[in-house]
C-alpha cells in the first residue's frame, strides 16, 4: 500500500521558516519524482516544486522561485520542502505526490498523494 504522510507544518509569522517533510511508504522510492503542491481555502490545487529522482533537477513555481528549496533523502524515503520567507499568501494546505509521468508541473501527472500539512503565516 502506497502512502505519503506530510508533516511540519504550522503557525509562523511573515517573513519566517518552516521545513515541511514527507515520508514515502509502498514504493520504491528512489525510482520516483516527487512534488509538492499546496491548496488554498477557495482556490485550485497549485504547483509548487518538485524534484526528479536524483535530485539533479528541481522545478519551481515562479511565487516560490527563491524561497523554496525542495530536496530528499532517497535513504530516507523522504522528500522536503524547506519554505524561507514566509508571505500571508503562502498560507495553504501543503500536499507531496509520488510523479507518475508527463509534466512535472500538471497535477494529472501525479497519481498518489498524502493527507497534506496545513501551513499558517500571519502578517
Amino acid at each position: 500500500q502506497v502512502q505519503l504522510v506530510e508533516s511540519g507544518g504550522g503557525l509562523v509569522q511573515a517573513g519566517g521558516s518552516l521545513r515541511l517533510s514527507c515520508a514515502a511508504s509502498g514504493r520504491t522510492f528512489g525510482n520516483y519524482a516527487m512534488g509538492w503542491f499546496r491548496q488554498a481555502p477557495g482556490k485550485e490545487r497549485e504547483f509548487v516544486a518538485s524534484i526528479t529522482w536524483s535530485g539533479r533537477r528541481t522545478y519551481y513555481a515562479e511565487s516560490v522561485q527563491g524561497r523554496f528549496t525542495i530536496s530528499r533523502d532517497n535513504a530516507k524515503n523522504t522528500v522536503y520542502l524547506q519554505m524561507n520567507s514566509l508571505k500571508p499568501e503562502d498560507t495553504a494546505v501543503y500536499y507531496c505526490a509520488f510523479h507518475k509521468q508527463g509534466d512535472y508541473m500538471a497535477r494529472a501527472s501525479y497519481d498518489y498523494w498524502g493527507r497534506g500539512t496545513q501551513v499558517a503565516v500571519s502578517s
